[in-house]
């Protein structure tokens, strides 16, 4: 008798099915290709083309600017002025790389007026700048809060000043991400933050070990509350020695980035997931040629 055709096509559906059905096979959505870029921080003596034909050697898809050749006044660098912004950008999109983000030093949590709009006359600048590039995101961040019954009012003024760049962006295609950094690293009093400021060009850089090295609050729980203000993570792992924080390369410490990248997983989360290592601000650590090469592979391993 002919086995036809139609017949063995149905049979196999129902074989599937019922394999399906018993566990004896499952099916899951593929995750997200991770989108890696790593932070100038990492490689701070580098000039731009260094860093460009670096990542796109390495395995990234994205570099986030913070310091380039020692200089961390981005807008007064020579690459990014009027006569040669445009080779710069076709220098990083010829090489298959996006600009994830700009990183300033603009401090949100200032009270008094010299140094309030000195912060923020710097974002502002890079706000001007990153519209200039085509870059999505420039990172802004507070340090200290007041302390005690105090609190609140520094949550304010950082909410103040982050609503303030927010407008300023407005009528660009810039996004400014307040970091998870310093005294700001609570989820009550990032959400704080974030709800009173939110708006279509705000935002906020999750920092993972700044976080839970000092909170120990569970990355699926930030994650959780967090998720709908998240556009863009930094990557770092750590080890204590007398109780001190060190710096190691990703996988050989004890931050919870896998807890981390699960919760990010589920969400199918499409942003860069961003390399910071601090090399500009201890030099002891591993040099970047070692550091930052092999994160690729490390961070690809946690998942």
């Amino acid at each position: 008798m002919l086995f036809h055709r139609r017949n063995f096509i149905r049979q196999s559906g129902l074989a599937v099915a019922g394999m399906m059905a018993f566990g004896g096979m499952s099916f899951s959505r593929p995750k997200e290709k991770m989108r890696l870029s790593f932070s100038t921080l990492g490689c701070p003596k580098w000039d731009l083309p260094e860093v460009v034909q670096f990542a796109a050697s390495n395995g990234y898809q994205g570099i986030e600017i913070r310091v380039i050749a020692g200089m961390l006044d981005l807008p007064n660098l020579s690459h990014f002025s009027t006569a040669n912004i445009g080779n710069t950008k076709r220098l990083i999109s010829d090489n298959g790389l996006t600009l994830a983000g700009l990183g300033s030093s603009a401090q949100l949590h200032h009270e008094d007026k010299t140094n309030k709009e000195k912060n923020m006359d710097e974002a502002r600048k890079f706000i001007d700048l990153a519209q200039r590039l085509d870059c999505p995101y420039v990172r802004v961040f507070p340090e200290k809060l007041l302390p005690g019954a105090d609190r609140k009012r520094s949550l304010d003024t950082v909410t103040e000043n982050l609503r303030a760049l927010g407008e300023y962006a407005k009528g660009s295609k810039v996004r400014v991400l307040v970091e998870s950094h310093g005294d700001l690293v609570y989820i009550d009093d990032l959400l704080y933050v974030m709800h009173h400021a939110e708006s279509e060009h705000t935002g906020m850089i999750w920092d993972i070990v700044n976080m839970w090295s000092v909170t120990k609050e569970a990355p699926g729980q930030v994650f959780d509350k967090l998720q709908s203000y998240i556009y863009h993570v930094h990557v770092k792992d750590v080890v204590w020695e007398s109780e001190h924080m060190k710096y190691v390369l990703i996988g050989k410490g004890v931050a919870p980035l896998k807890a981390a990248i699960t919760a990010l997983d589920k969400a199918a989360f499409k942003g860069f997931y961003s390399f910071e290592w601090e090399k500009l601000w201890h030099p002891e650590i591993e040099e970047p040629e070692l550091a930052l090469a092999s994160y690729p592979t490390a961070i690809t391993e946690l998942r």
